[in-house]
């Protein structure tokens, strides 16, 4: 039913929200992984361009009832996801969480253009964190501001934003990533949070995947 597109593990935050999102739900499914980065752009482009009409990983193909119909962008995979698998609750019960949680999920996807910059994905390395801009600095503060918001009003309810694992958390777990390779400082009650998402079974598969890449070179 399922075939997940997606980017080197290494690099491709947008891919880590998707997947996360895709094994939340329980459901089987394939991936392709395609490799970012080659010394041909153009290899890189045509190998992208047979599954994503918007050239972009992930793409999530959906089989279903004789037509394939494919997904691309991370916040719409998981927004079909949510809406395909109630059962999985990526989304919280309650009506103003579930509005919070999606402008969490959405500050995250539209911003942040400084962090992005200067803290780099390398999911499988351990880097020095740089000397970072002000609008960089003030980036990181806001996410901790909103991170620790979160978690006093409903982290005790499952150790998550927003209790138990939603679609904030996918879309939060590459910044997760970032301030671990970066040894970024964090708050205590952070510190907590990230250590629960980086225990997720999904961020251990996609780290093995990410390191392979490193020894490989591919990454």
């Amino acid at each position: 039913m399922y075939r997940l597109i997606v980017g080197t593990k290494d690099w491709s935050s947008w891919s880590l929200r998707a997947y996360l999102a895709l094994l939340a739900t329980g459901q089987p499914f394939d991936e392709v992984v395609i490799q970012l980065r080659k010394t041909d752009a153009d290899a890189t482009k045509h190998a992208i361009g047979k599954f994503s009409p918007a050239g972009r990983v992930p793409v999530l193909e959906i089989e279903e009832n004789g037509q394939t119909v494919a997904v691309w962008d991370s916040l719409a995979i998981c927004e079909t996801l949510a809406e395909r698998h109630p059962e999985a609750h990526l989304w919280p019960r309650d009506w103003a969480e579930r509005a919070m949680a999606r402008a969490y999920a959405a500050e995250m996807h539209s911003g942040f253009p400084d962090l992005r910059d200067q803290l780099s994905m390398d999911f499988a390395r351990r880097l020095a964190l740089p000397t970072l801009r002000p609008a960089t600095e003030n980036q990181i503060a806001r996410i901790l501001a909103s991170w620790e918001t979160a978690l006093a009003r409903h982290g005790s309810q499952g150790g998550f934003l927003f209790g138990n694992f939603t679609v904030a958390d996918c879309m939060y777990a590459p910044v997760v990533s970032r301030f671990t390779t970066f040894d970024v400082p964090v708050s205590a009650a952070v510190k907590d949070y990230m250590a629960r998402v980086w225990a997720l079974p999904g961020m251990q598969s996609w780290l093995k995947g990410a390191e392979k890449e490193v020894a490989d070179g591919i990454a």
